[in-house]
């Protein structure tokens, strides 16, 4: 990540500002998730305008950084690949209480940056209770990223409308979908607005991570004091049955089925 110190909040653009946000709002905090630290570090480099993170240095734990775009300041929570197939269900509980405390008291948009040609179901079963962790109303402060497949992959492109999964996440998020591939500033921060204002400026609240003795961190830092074991069970248990719940009831995901509750 950046070597600025924890505070330092520069206005990395000045432009005629198009009111991306409502006037009463001065801070967007934005939550980045996927399984490629390059993808993910290329969209928050994007929106505040220059090298905030490193591609090539992905770290194992939850990081922010401010900066000022179009006279708003915007929090950036990048996350580690929580949709690791092998991620535990503790670390991943952990690494979304961080989050959690990083973007308090609350997050306003999602990013979900993902690659077509890589997205399966088990992607998508992953996508799904890592957003549920922070809440129901996930989905509606969502927005999916695509990116342009690798070279080394082009004899197995595959386009967002080609992959089930894909398409079935890309649905649960109310067809909330860019590309990446050419895409500029101002039409991201126009979705971006579009997505705040649908929400009426509302952010997520996440209560079961919720910590009142807790101080907010410093940019730059990661939050490294764990969850309590009781706290980690609790919420396990919760996001099991919510995510069962969503994706059983609504029938969101008809190329996904969902996991059968471990007995």
């Amino acid at each position: 990540m950046a070597t600025a110190a924890p505070d330092d909040v520069r206005p990395l653009r000045r432009r005629n500002s198009f009111g991306f946000l409502p006037p009463e709002m001065s801070q967007l905090r934005l939550v980045l998730l996927g399984n490629s630290w390059s993808d993910r570090s290329s969209v928050g480099n994007l929106i505040l305008g220059q090298t905030q993170s490193k591609p090539e240095e992905e770290p194992n734990t939850c990081q922010r950084v401010r900066g000022q775009v179009e006279e708003k300041e915007v929090v950036l929570i990048n996350t580690p690949d929580l949709l690791h197939p092998h991620i535990s269900q503790h670390k991943l509980i952990q690494h979304v209480g961080n989050c959690v405390r990083l973007s308090d008291p609350g997050p306003h948009v999602f990013l979900l940056v993902l690659q077509p040609e890589d997205f399966t179901e088990e992607h998508g079963l992953k996508l799904c209770t890592v957003l549920q962790l922070f809440s129901d109303r996930s989905f509606d402060h969502s927005l999916i990223l695509t990116s342009t497949p690798q070279k080394k992959r082009s004899r197995f492109r595959e386009k967002p409308n080609k992959n089930q999964p894909l398409k079935d996440v890309i649905r649960i998020c109310k067809y909330r979908h860019l590309e990446l591939k050419n895409l500029e500033l101002p039409e991201l921060l126009t979705r971006l607005g579009q997505i705040v204002k649908e929400n009426r400026g509302e952010h997520v609240s996440v209560d079961v991570f919720e910590d009142p003795a807790e101080t907010s961190p410093s940019d730059h830092q990661s939050v490294k004091q764990p969850e309590t074991q009781t706290s980690i069970t609790d919420a396990g248990k919760a996001v099991g049955l919510r995510a069962l719940s969503l994706l059983s009831s609504q029938t969101m995901m008809s190329g996904i089925k969902p996991p059968s509750p471990s007995k």
